[in-house]
């Protein structure tokens, strides 16, 4: 019997019908899923400002820190259950859904360890006349409310990251997750109730209609906006934000890689064939676009193309799968058609260029396409990595930098003064010197520049977007 999810509201109800949630892989159908109309959202977002405002049903650190811990530790006795069905929902291959939901564990501990490490701040005083028999200092409190929207690609792991640092704040949150994959969203937050969290503090819910998500998104009640998923939606969400909403938005990017003459190629190709082909290229900080040196080129883009064939392609749930299906099946045809469109322009096809069923593609990839091509300028997200050679090392970091989208670079050498160089010039918030693109741990900032976001994701940094910082001074003639 297939399993149903009800509205994660207390006390509402709604008349907007469910919405099928199947896996990216076969169809199946996997679950249903009640959706909120307008009515619903209202009552959600009402018993969240109510207890935002009412400071006397705030719940203290040490409570949080408890749910938080139980949370963890239900999370580790359920890991396998929560790394399989994420791969059957997202498409996500099992062994990356496994360190996902590892990864997923880990972000509610790194809550818990900010919360106990870091605080408000001592501000100086006695430093002039105006400022003597005087103390101050700060102290750290929730923004308000949290409306999060969430994106499929990490569909247990990004929750983490959104729902986690407002449980951990004090923030009553709304998430809504991507529709494509809402379960693992739901699952996190019965585990957030079973661990003591009271219903309230944490409400989920999908729509099926874009006025109901606007009208979630941009309420005057909303006190942080969380945003993973495109640019264009995001960014037209923020433009309608109402005043005072602070926000933060992670979009995609297109990441450059620069490989240079001395570079390990037996190093390098392994992590390069990871970071582009990992979740079939469906991840914001994916290898994209490689810049390699003339005099290697061709080396690492037949080198690529001999990894990219051995990528074993299927079912995500199977634990030697290691590159599952798109999102949709429509997403084939998109990606299929940018890479026929670039091979008919000029570029090579190494490997791959095709259709393996409904809902895989090959592992793919371009030698040389043409630098106006789709494939060269728009984010991919899809298993495709597109090689280039240059001439010299600032020819490739122009060629990098020139896309209004900047997250992730990568630079592989075996000289300090050539990897310095191109992290100093090159647009982007991470530039990892001998390692991919996608590599990422939960404690680290994590942040899209110019197209590709606002703001500085990662746990504490998270955490203290969702915090305004209340300076308390005393004057006494005793300081």
């Amino acid at each position: 019997m297939t399993q149903h999810f009800p509205l994660m509201v207390p006390g509402a109800t709604s008349n907007a019908g469910t919405l099928e949630v199947r896996a990216p892989y076969d169809d199946s159908l996997i679950a249903t899923v009640d959706t909120a109309d307008k009515d619903a959202v209202e009552h959600a977002l009402r018993t969240a400002y109510e207890l935002f405002r009412n400071r006397d049903s705030w719940l203290t650190t040490a409570q949080r820190i408890d749910v938080l811990e139980k949370t963890a530790a239900l999370m580790s006795q359920r890991a396998e259950e929560l790394a399989i069905e994420a791969a059957r929902e997202g498409g996500k291959p099992l062994i990356d859904s496994r360190v996902e939901a590892a990864r997923a564990i880990d972000s509610v501990k790194i809550c818990i360890e900010t919360l106990r490490t870091e605080g408000g701040t001592e501000v100086p005083m006695n430093l002039n006349r105006a400022s003597l028999a005087r103390m101050a200092f700060t102290q750290t409190e929730p923004v308000g409310v949290v409306v999060a929207v969430s994106a499929f690609n990490h569909p247990l792991n990004l929750i983490a990251h959104q729902v986690g640092p407002a449980v951990a704040v004090g923030c009553p949150v709304i998430v809504k997750p991507a529709e494509d994959t809402p379960l693992s969203c739901f699952r996190f937050v019965q585990i957030l109730r079973e661990a003591g969290l009271p219903e309230e503090w944490c409400q989920a819910l999908t729509v099926n209609d874009l006025d109901v998500a606007s009208q979630l998104v941009t309420d005057p009640r909303v006190g942080f906006f969380s945003f993973i998923g495109s640019a264009k939606v995001g960014w037209m969400l923020r433009s309608k934000l109402a005043p005072g909403t602070r926000c933060a938005l992670e979009h995609g990017g297109a990441a450059p890689v620069i490989m240079v003459a001395d570079a390990d190629l037996d190093s390098a190709l392994p992590l390069l064939a990871k970071g582009g082909f990992y979740h079939a290229g469906q991840v914001c900080v994916s290898v994209q676009r490689v810049f390699a040196d003339s005099s290697i080129a061709r080396r690492v883009a037949d080198g690529l193309a001999e990894l990219a064939n051995k990528v074993k392609v299927g079912d995500p749930t199977l634990p030697d799968v290691e590159a599952g299906p798109l999102i949709r099946h429509a997403e084939i045809e998109r990606v299929g058609a940018w890479v026929d469109e670039a091979v008919e322009s000029g570029a090579q096809l190494l490997c791959g260029g095709e259709k393996l069923s409904a809902s895989c593609y090959a592992p793919t990839v371009l030698y040389e396409p043409p630098m106006d091509s789709k494939v060269s300028t728009l984010e991919i997200f899809g298993p495709v990595v597109c090689v280039y050679s240059y001439e010299h090392i600032d020819e490739a970091i122009v060629r990098a930098n020139a896309l209004p989208y900047a997250f992730h670079a990568a630079v592989f050498t075996r000289t300090l003064d050539t990897a310095l160089r191109a992290y100093r010039r090159l647009d982007a918030s991470a530039i990892m010197i001998n390692d991919h693109t996608a590599f990422r741990v939960d404690w680290m900032p994590f942040a899209g520049l110019h197209q590709s976001g606002l703001g500085v994701g990662g746990i504490p940094h998270t955490m203290k977007d969702m915090q305004i910082e209340k300076m308390l001074l005393i004057r006494s003639q005793e300081l």
